[in-house]
């Protein structure tokens, strides 16, 4: 379960994040230290806006159904379980966005990944939108000039990007995003092409997957970037990274130094945790993530 709570909430960190409106007041370590001192305890034991955790409504269509996300994002169940948790023993005090974050700081390090100092205070976003999400959240075709375009406009350097796609070191792919890859193009190891065709047909299967990293799925460690190293990413958008661009570089550097990218890889956590979050009076405290209360 560790795993897909880990691949599912640091991707929903990127969603929350990419999609956030701006408000001016500043996230605090402990804003919850005197109303709800026991909750990164209670979020730990159980297993930003929010605005990907929004159902569909008759007033907007919410961004589970964006191409990114669609049949991608799972644990949003998970979630629920962890608000249930909290709003038991604080009730409409921490929001879905700030308990996401935690969440996706306390799963990285249960699969051997690094921690971070997460700053609170997020408020949930009161409507979802399909298009930002479809517009503005890299799809796994994207070149390299597109992933770093999206980043940027973010606020989020070009080795911001290449660290925070590090957590694609966890988590699976369906064969409907990774087909063309493995059937046409020519950077792919012969052999690794060949093992996802048999789980990949040429036609059908779409909902089929496959770990993101062959080698080590289930633990957050530098192997996706060797995995790169080596012909071996499993999405066009991971082997941009390491294709004779500008990011090769620092694809090499964190093959030979695991330790600089868990450093790198909490820096940028935290960097992209303090964009532009809804903040003060903006937003609300959902009592159910799902919905707007």
């Amino acid at each position: 379960m560790a795993r897909l709570i880990s691949f599912s909430l640091v991707f929903f960190s990127f969603l929350i994040l990419f999609s956030a409106s701006i408000a001016s007041a500043q996230l605090s370590s402990n804003f919850y230290a005197t109303s709800c001192p026991n909750v990164l305890s209670t979020i730990k034991s159980t297993g930003c806006d929010g605005s990907v955790l929004l159902d569909d409504t008759s007033s907007f269509t919410g961004e589970k159904t964006a191409g990114p996300n669609l049949n991608s994002l799972r644990g949003f169940d998970v979630i629920d379980t962890i608000k249930s948790n909290v709003e038991a023993i604080c009730k409409q005090t921490v929001s879905c966005a700030d308990i996401v974050a935690v969440a996706a700081r306390d799963s990285v390090v249960a699969l051997g990944g690094p921690s971070w100092t997460v700053q609170l205070g997020r408020r949930d976003s009161t409507t979802a939108s399909l298009s930002t999400a479809n517009s503005d959240l890299p799809s796994p075709t994207s070149d390299l000039s597109t992933l770093i375009s999206a980043f940027s406009k973010k606020g989020l350097s070009t080795t911001d990007m290449v660290t925070l796609s590090g957590a694609h070191t966890i988590g699976q792919a369906r064969c409907t995003v990774f087909r063309t890859r493995v059937y046409n193009e020519s950077n792919i190891d012969p052999s690794f092409a060949k093992s996802l065709q048999s789980n990949c047909p040429s036609s059908g299967g779409d909902g089929n997957l496959a770990p993101l990293d062959l080698s080590t799925p289930n633990t957050f460690d530098n192997f996706y970037y060797k995995n790169l190293v080596n012909k071996k990413g499993v999405l066009h958008s991971d082997q941009q990274l390491f294709n004779g661009g500008s990011t090769n570089s620092q694809v090499n550097s964190y093959t030979s130094n695991s330790a600089t990218f868990f450093t790198d890889f909490a820096a940028a956590m935290v960097k992209m945790g303090n964009i532009s979050p809804l903040t003060g009076s903006n937003g609300e405290i959902r009592t159910n993530c799902r919905k707007t209360n």
